[in-house]
């Protein structure tokens, strides 16, 4: 049966508009992004279907799109429609922090970091320039390393924090192997970052470490 054909009462797309999103389950919210089913499947059979070949949402939205179109009834143009809804998401994130409203509360910080640098492949390392009050300048992506390590040069970091008149500073980075404990490298960046920043009066306020569903202050470690 269509969901078109459901009472209006069940289905996702109205129980939505009329309960809130949060009501809605996983493969529901899917199904409103999906449109359409195929040929012998609802849109929340192809939801249900791919949460479950897939491992949940997370494991579907990191296949990439030959694996995904393998998926009977799924073509290119429900993976666009998919990654179109993450990037929106990510650049909702970062437009709250851009605002300065995300430095008001630390978890904001946390998910806009998590979000931005969790499921990379390899490390990178970003900073989050902020002003006297602490309000977000820019996020820049300043160093893109191996599986293995990020190459950070501290006289880089303090010229883009000078050409952007930053006060401060929040810098992250990620762990491709996803457990977030911070390493010995780790903590001599953080100390070199700290150091040269403070020869030019910019402080360096936390350095996260993101992992896979774990976030790591220094700071909160009194290693900052």
């Amino acid at each position: 049966m269509r969901i078109a054909d459901w009472p209006q009462t069940e289905r996702p797309r109205e129980r939505l508009l009329e309960q809130g999103p949060g009501t809605l389950s996983d493969a529901e919210l899917l199904a409103i992004l999906l449109r359409t089913g195929s040929r012998g499947q609802s849109a929340l059979d192809m939801a249900r279907g791919l949460i479950g070949q897939f491992g949940g949402l997370r494991g579907l939205l990191e296949s990439p799109l030959e694996a995904v179109c393998r998926y009977p009834g799924l073509g290119p143009a429900k993976f666009a429609q998919l990654h179109a809804a993450l990037e929106l998401a990510r650049r909702h994130l970062r437009e709250s922090m851009n605002r300065g409203e995300a430095l008001t509360s630390p978890q904001a910080t946390r998910n806009y970091l998590s979000a931005a640098l969790r499921d990379r492949p390899h490390e990178v390392f970003c900073a989050l320039m902020l002003d006297t009050r602490h309000r977000v300048i820019a996020f820049e992506e300043l160093f893109q390393g191996t599986i293995d390590s990020a190459h950070v040069h501290p006289r880089v970091v303090v010229e883009r924090a000078l050409q952007r008149r930053a006060a401060a500073l929040i810098v992250a980075h990620n762990h491709p192997s996803g457990v977030a404990e911070p390493s010995q490298a780790d903590l001599a960046i953080t100390r070199r970052l700290r150091d040269a920043l403070g020869l030019v009066d910019i402080r360096l306020l936390d350095h996260f470490i993101i992992g896979d569903g774990e976030v790591v202050s220094l700071a909160e470690r009194g290693l900052v």
